[in-house]
């Protein structure tokens, strides 16, 4: 009997199911399988009656949403006239990747497996919920799901058994082959790229107006207010919109990449597809390894498991490749976590670390070992009303410490802090999308928003919005740390709380002895709250970091409908529910 084709479809938004959906692959490669991969937008789903053995990996964004990159996929296989028994030939699975700090764990994994039930196709097995706050990240469920989905494939498809598949220490081909180019070849090749150009739609480059500190210079947390004008472009948002921005790694990291692997940064290449996947669309042909590096390969995230898989292949070196073999073990994964997750250690470190594998690694493997640098999105925290042609983000910079002997460094934020202005003219590509929140049309409708620290974003954005349209009903509760340190935008709250526009309730947490957040400031007001919810029809918004917070402050708005409305545990809680199902309760948390 012929071996069965598999389809792995994936919905990413960081990289991560991207990631298991390509290891899956990978497993199937050493069992000699033709696959494809693919994202689920790629994918022509009308062609998904005729696929037989399909496994969709997704993970969960925002509110329960789907990623960016299957909403389509989503919207048709939601239409309520797809026939019941469709897709009867299907034989799937789903893997989900989620983290149960959030309410809607794993949602969109969960509710695709149910459809596709609906739909007629066959279960291998039961869906998998992986979750990042397990102890060892999510291959604690993803490791024994993806051994039982090959044990059921070997019991539906019994030639697979026939079969001696790869080792798992035997080099797997790469994806993609690089020809370098010499002398007339360059020359020759960016004329052909001049004429055939394969970019994709470009993001505008906006021009940064300002990059401005706004915490005071001795507080230990560095937030920026950047500002970008975007007159010559089509972008145009509403209040709770997303600004998209894909960051460079650091000129230095460059550097230092290009001396670890041995080659010359201003080398240039075409790339080859070595099966049936197409050269990414990002990258120009040709290109030189400066620019690969630079805009493309996230060297300084924090490699995954598979990126010691695949070094542990190639290394010759045995005392780096059974440190590499541990790593990328079932067995090792406490160890790779106390190595790289814990330390957070960057891609960049590890190669460092691994001198002789580094040195020998073939420029071929680069696409397979690096993923793409991923688009960062913040909420935008201005409105056209208030700042025309203007867009405004509100960012704090990521530095901290941990056992390494470098500060960690987050790497977009650390990308636009370097930037200045005022040094001439810095231009940075981005592009605008609807975000999660959504704001009430009607006049009267009050609003109520949470939005401690950077969190208030979104909601200055809202506030500048609804006032230039006569909306008069605005209540902000801000925390931070310390009045005269971390209150931003004080003097433009401070000036609408004096004309009448904005009701504002402040928490500062280490002002005092005893510490005040945001949701003691919203038990504070029950009245008020109780008032415009149930008597008033008020929605109410909740943004910022998903620690503890959006729990807190729901387990205090609990409070205030029991004690103002007398209500019971259970009908407080009911209340909280139909306020989210109807709209009139939203989130925007990031962790």
């Amino acid at each position: 009997m012929p071996l069965p084709p598999l389809l792995v479809l994936y919905g990413s938004q960081t990289g991560t199911a991207q990631d298991s959906a390509q290891r899956i692959a990978r497993q199937a490669h050493r069992r000699h399988l033709h696959v494809r991969v693919l994202p689920l937008d790629d994918y022509d789903v009308a062609n998904l009656i005729t696929e037989t053995l399909v496994v969709f990996v997704c993970s969960t964004t925002g509110q329960g949403d789907p990623p960016d990159n299957m909403k389509n996929f989503w919207r048709f296989l939601f239409k309520k006239s797809l026939p019941v028994g469709s897709l009867s030939l299907l034989d799937f699975a789903v893997l989900g990747l989620g983290d149960s700090s959030y309410p809607k764990f794993n949602f969109v994994a969960k509710k695709l497996h149910k459809r596709l039930l609906q739909l007629g196709a066959n279960i291998l097995l039961p869906v998998g919920l992986a979750d990042d706050q397990h102890d060892l990240g999510s291959d604690a469920v993803i490791d024994p799901w993806l051994s039982s989905f090959w044990a059921k494939v070997n019991i539906l498809h019994p030639s697979l058994l026939d079969v001696r598949p790869l080792r798992d220490d035997e080099p797997l081909p790469p994806t993609f082959t690089f020809h370098f180019l010499y002398g007339d070849e360059v020359e020759v090749k960016t004329e052909e790229r001049r004429l055939h150009p394969v970019e994709p739609s470009v993001p505008f480059p906006a021009r940064m107006l300002f990059n401005r500190r706004v915490t005071e210079k001795s507080h230990f947390q560095d937030v920026r207010l950047f500002e970008f004008d975007i007159a010559q472009s089509n972008i145009a948002f509403t209040a709770g919109d997303v600004v998209m921005m894909r960051p460079c790694n650091a000129a230095e990291d460059v550097e230092q990449f290009c001396q670890l692997l041995r080659v010359e940064p201003e080398a240039s290449f075409t790339l080859q597809a070595t099966n049936n996947c197409t050269v990414p669309a990002r990258l120009p042909q040709p290109c030189t390894v400066r620019h690969l590096v630079e805009t493309y390969l996230d060297i300084s995230a924090v490699p995954r498991r598979s990126f010691f898989e695949l070094l542990s292949t190639v290394a010759t070196n045995e005392l780096e490749r059974e440190k590499l073999l541990e790593f990328s073990s079932a067995a090792g994964q406490d160890e790779l976590h106390s190595y790289c997750n814990r330390p957070r250690r960057t891609a960049l470190e590890v190669l460092a670390d691994f001198p002789h594998t580094t040195a020998e690694l073939k420029m071929d493997y680069l696409l397979d070992l690096f993923p793409e640098i991923q688009p960062r999105s913040f909420s935008i925290a201005s409105s056209l009303q208030a700042h025309p042609r203007r867009l405004q983000i509100l960012v704090a910079v990521v530095k901290y410490k941990t056992k390494m002997f470098k500060p960690r460094r987050g790497l977009c934020s650390s990308w636009l802090a370097s930037m200045d202005p005022e040094q001439g003219d810095v231009f940075v590509p981005l592009w605008v999308k609807k975000g999660s929140l959504r704001f009430p049309t009607e006049k009267e409708t009050p609003v109520v928003m949470v939005g401690p620290g950077t969190g208030v974003a979104p909601f200055r954005s809202a506030i500048q919005e609804r006032i230039a349209q006569g909306k008069m009903a605005n209540v902000l509760f801000f925390g931070c740390r310390s009045e005269s340190k971390d209150f931003y935008f004080r003097s433009e709250w401070e000036e609408l709380k004096t004309a009448g526009l904005l009701r504002l309730f402040t928490a500062f947490s280490r002002d005092q002895e005893e510490k005040s957040y945001v949701q003691h400031r919203v038990r504070d007001n029950a009245e008020l709250l109780w008032d415009l919810i149930t008597h008033k029809n008020a929605c109410f918004y909740i943004a910022g970091n998903a620690k503890q917070m959006p729990s807190s402050v729901c387990d205090a708005l609990r409070e205030v409908f029991q004690q103002q409305g007398r209500l019971s545990a259970e009908q407080a809680e009911q209340m909280l529910v139909t306020m989210e199902r109807t709209g009139r309760l939203q989130n925007e948390t990031w962790s």
